[in-house]
């Protein structure tokens, strides 16, 4: 997906109706979705092949573009009379106004969820671990997702999801989920409000689902890490300022992901994403973090994490 801006500043209230009047200076577009899953992979030194689908339309052809600049391998099946997904938000004095979403989410043709499957089963010989990036526009059926973990699987591949919805049974056979606070109580079917969520989310999902990982995102709270057999290891936030959080989940398996394809352990991945996800929150917009970045705030104590960066 596409992630497009509209920049302005704000000085007055419509007489219209009680909204602002936002005077636009500028516009951007930037990678979005799994899109940008894979520029923050790249950003880190790694090489990422994206795989899925887009409109056929000017924003896939604008998409492609942007692919094609941050020299990212790509896979993507064009659908006519749908079209690519764009997110583009209103940002006033560094405050989004508002957000108006372009897209269709029900899901593709079967002939097309087909030969989409074919199109990527070669990527995964090279690959040293694989991403689901679930954002439920379509693609990632429960069909089509059994069917990549278990290539995956059959190559001795990692596959690591950014979850969505209640039900992860769909992605029965992965190796780590990385749900967010809310999502985690919504797959374990527990109060947001629990005070013991997260210990008791994380220990529900790693046994119910068979993991050999689990990473909680807690927003400013930081992350928690569970393992099979192994206390769960918190991380408080590394973010200094908190000022737009677009992306964070994006930053945060990309960082994981890329460390463990580093052979760090889990538990220097999740101290580098963590960071990662850090600096990602203190900019406004979609960012790609840089593995020089990761490193300075590690700083020289760090010294054994930083090296996977």
């Amino acid at each position: 997906m596409l992630d497009r801006y509209l920049w302005g500043t704000v000085g007055r209230i419509s007489p219209e109706a009680p909204v602002p009047i936002v005077n636009i200076t500028g516009t951007s577009v930037v990678l979005g979705g799994a899109a940008n899953v894979a520029a923050n992979v790249v950003g880190l030194g790694g090489k990422a092949t994206l795989a899925g689908v887009c409109g056929d339309d000017a924003d896939s052809a604008t998409l492609r573009d942007l692919l094609g600049t941050a020299k990212i391998d790509f896979e993507l099946l064009s659908v006519a009379g749908r079209p690519t997904t764009v997110k583009t938000r209103l940002v006033a004095h560094s405050q989004q106004v508002a957000r108006f979403d372009n897209e269709v989410s029900s899901a593709i043709p079967p002939a097309t969820s087909e030969t989409f499957l074919r199109s990527i089963r070669n990527s995964f010989d090279s690959a040293s671990v694989v991403i689901i990036s679930d954002y439920a526009k379509g693609l990632l059926t429960g069909e089509v997702i059994a069917e990549i973990i278990a290539t995956a699987k059959n190559r001795g591949v990692r596959v690591i999801v950014d979850p969505k919805g209640r039900d992860y049974s769909k992605y029965s056979g992965a190796n780590i989920l990385t749900p967010n606070r809310r999502e985690a109580a919504e797959a374990a079917s527990l109060d947001e409000n629990d005070p013991e969520l997260i210990s008791k989310a994380g220990a529900d999902l790693v046994s119910r689902l068979d993991l050999e990982a689990l990473l909680i995102t807690e927003g400013e709270h930081g992350m928690t890490l569970f393992e099979r057999s192994v206390p769960s290891v918190h991380f408080d936030t590394a973010a200094r300022d908190v000022y737009d959080v677009t992306g964070a989940g994006d930053t945060v398996i990309a960082s994981f992901a890329a460390a463990l394809g580093a052979n760090a352990t889990l538990s220097q991945a999740a101290q580098i994403a963590n960071v990662a996800a850090g600096l990602s929150v203190e900019e406004v917009g979609t960012t790609v973090v840089s593995g020089d970045a990761i490193r300075k705030r590690l700083g020289s104590d760090n010294a054994n994490v930083a090296q996977f960066v």
